[in-house]
């Protein structure tokens, strides 16, 4: 079994989907508004940007923790938490072996908080 969707809600269609357009590096895959539905594709897996849906927190593997936070810290986005090492990975068991796993926290433009994470090579 897998996930094959994750709800965020956005009270701003227009404005989340700017927002995640930015940071995913793709447009949607699909609008339907009226109702309100936003897809993203995320390898498969979908994140439907809904306004009657909770705010969930996601997180994002991304190739460069740093520089995605700068990249969005330039566009104004607000950041939460700074980069930093939060476990080492010496093993495979929650991510790649002999790699430092780094989060940062931002907010999108709906104010979810929304992960970042990196897996660092040691």
């Amino acid at each position: 079994m897998r996930a094959a969707q994750i709800a965020q809600h956005a009270d701003d269609l227009h404005r989340a989907t700017a927002f995640y357009t930015a940071l995913l590096g793709a447009p949607p895959t699909a609008t339907f508004d009226p109702p309100g539905l936003v897809f993203f594709d995320l390898d498969g897996q979908r994140l439907l940007l809904d306004r009657g849906a909770p705010s969930a927190l996601l997180y994002f593997l991304v190739d460069d923790v740093t520089a995605t936070v700068d990249r969005l810290r330039a566009s104004g986005t607000p950041i939460e938490t700074e980069p930093h090492v939060i476990f080492t990975h010496h093993d495979a068991t929650l991510g790649p072996a002999n790699t430092e796993e780094v989060h940062a926290f931002i907010r999108d433009t709906e104010n979810n908080l929304v992960g970042l994470i990196e897996h660092r090579p040691l």
